[in-house]
């Protein structure tokens, strides 16, 4: 199912792109997340999935110069682990996704975003969160490993990075270290993930490949927005944004995916 290239269509894709960034330039997080689940209320699941790839990854790129060359190397060795493992997820993870029917795959993006948002305000335990907080378990091989494949299905099949950005979190990095390290990481993932879509044949036209590779205008703007704002807006007012507005997003895919709507 290919997108159709109406003024309807573009606007809204140039709206969601400028909010997913600058959410994403405030809180390293959620471009992927907003992106793609505000895209999926609208169009097919698995096309919205496919078609937020080149944008996350212009949006990574944009975010990783955040780290220095050092920290680069330093970071890119530390967790060495839980990307080559999260690769591997991902290319299987993108493999099934034109397999999965449209209606529960909209509800299932939607549990799964309510579940992030419940899950940051400590309702919702992730599960091996807890463990790998205790005694910097997050830096074992064996758990990096366990994380990054399981991460990795979950992302590719979804664009949900939920498991890679909280196991990161409990790392104990500085703000924007963090911000620096979850770009690095996606952007390997978003790398290989563009060459999968191509070859796997899940992008639907060269029309809608278009429209993704122009898509990453208005992102990577609304990353540098969000930058500017970061020490402006408080921690806790950008991450009482963030969560707002994905429960929307998600309570709106499970009514979609229900039939509600």
């Amino acid at each position: 199912m290919s997108i159709p290239l109406t003024p309807t269509v573009v606007t809204l894709v140039v709206v969601v792109f400028l909010l997913a960034g600058a959410i994403n330039g405030l809180a390293g997080f959620g471009f992927a997340l907003v992106g793609t689940m505000a895209l999926a209320v609208s169009i097919d699941p698995a096309v919205a999935v496919v078609f937020v790839v080149v944008p996350i990854l212009a949006v990574n790129l944009s975010l990783v110069g955040e780290l220095s060359g050092s920290d680069l190397r330093t970071c890119g060795r530390r967790f060495a682990p839980l990307l080559a493992a999260a690769l591997v997820g991902t290319v299987l993870g993108m493999a099934v996704i034109d397999r999965l029917p449209a209606a529960p795959l909209r509800v299932g993006l939607g549990l799964v975003t309510l579940a992030f948002v419940l899950s940051l305000q400590s309702a919702v335990p992730i599960p091996g969160l807890d463990r790998a907080k205790e005694g910097c378990f997050a830096e074992t091989t064996p758990a990096m490993l366990g994380i990054g494949v399981v991460s990795g299905l979950l992302f590719g099949g979804t664009n949900v990075g939920v498991q890679l950005v909280a196991y990161l979190r409990s790392c104990d990095l500085s703000h924007g270290l963090f911000v620096g390290v979850v770009a690095m990481v996606f952007v390997g993932l978003n790398a290989v993930r563009v060459a999968a879509a191509g070859v796997l044949g899940l992008y639907p036209d060269p029309a809608t490949v278009g429209l993704s590779v122009a898509a990453a205008v208005p992102a990577v703007v609304g990353v540098a927005v969000g930058r500017r704002l970061r020490d402006v807006i408080s921690e806790r007012a950008r991450n009482g944004g963030v969560m707002a507005l994905l429960t929307v997003i998600g309570l709106r895919l499970v009514a979609g995916g229900l039939g509600l709507f």
